[in-house]
């Protein structure tokens, strides 16, 4: 068994703050599985940071499959979940429970995530009641961009915000071991993270959530600066590094300076 189960997340409420990130290969998975990171979530953000697409609804479940089982092969004590693409789910609780186990069976994965508030908690409880651990996931949902029109902070009205914290209540109810809380308000995601049992990991959704999750690449500055959202911190400049590294091995190339009789046989 790992050292991180969905129960512990779980049970980690009011014990233990939770630093989670993302991960899409074996490589960076086994680097974060080594430095204690308890949770890695395999993001249909894939989509964005590894494939190329200007949002995150064009990933297809054999795509996250390939991914997520990647990761699951770089991590010895992590719990690793699945992030369940657009319309793996939506079409019908048989087929959003066929695939959830497709995660767990072929993928290696530990748990899953979905979107949504009350309209899930019915497929959640299902899930749950199968063995099949769940993620949720409130606020700010990239699977529903276009509809929300755009990215925005969620929950800023009266209304939005009692509707954020039904979703989060009925998340709780229906058995989900964490809630995601993307681009809410500080005071709003502080409210929801003291009424719910399970942990709250906040992305954009200021510091009393249970715990942070952050977008790998978003973190080691491997994304144009312009392109980071105001929540995100840039713990490092890799793509700096990366740039300049590659431009001295061009210059050593295009001059004979490499290789070098030290790299020769």
């Amino acid at each position: 068994m790992k050292q991180w189960t969905a129960l512990q997340i779980k049970n980690s409420k009011g014990r233990q703050r939770l630093a989670c990130l993302t991960a899409y290969d074996a490589g960076m998975a086994r680097l974060l599985d080594e430095a204690g990171i308890p949770l890695i979530l395999v993001g249909d953000s894939v989509a964005n940071t590894m494939l190329g697409h200007a949002t995150t609804l064009p990933v297809t479940l054999e795509q996250m499959l390939h991914h997520t089982a990647a990761v699951a092969r770089g991590v010895a004590g992590a719990l690793v979940v699945g992030d369940m693409p657009f319309m793996s789910y939506q079409a019908g609780d048989d087929q959003a429970v066929r695939n959830a186990g497709r995660f767990l069976q072929e993928a290696g994965a530990d748990a899953v995530k979905l979107e949504g508030g009350r309209l899930r908690a019915g497929l959640i409880r299902r899930l749950v009641d199968n063995g099949i651990p769940v993620m949720g996931h409130l606020g700010l949902t990239p699977q529903s961009v276009l509809a929300l029109g755009g990215y925005k902070v969620q929950g800023r009205q009266p209304e939005a915000a009692a509707a954020l914290m039904a979703d989060a209540e009925a998340l709780d109810q229906a058995g989900v071991f964490s809630i995601v809380l993307e681009c809410v308000p500080a005071a709003l995601a502080q409210e929801i993270t003291a009424a719910v049992s399970v942990p709250t990991i906040g992305i954009g959704a200021g510091s009393a959530c249970d715990g942070q999750i952050l977008v790998l690449h978003d973190l080691l500055g491997l994304t144009p600066p312009g392109a980071t959202a105001k929540f995100v911190k840039r713990y490092a400049e890799l793509g700096a590094a990366v740039s300049q590294a590659v431009h001295q091995y061009q210059s050593e190339v295009e001059s004979g300076a490499f290789p070098a009789p030290e790299q020769s046989y």
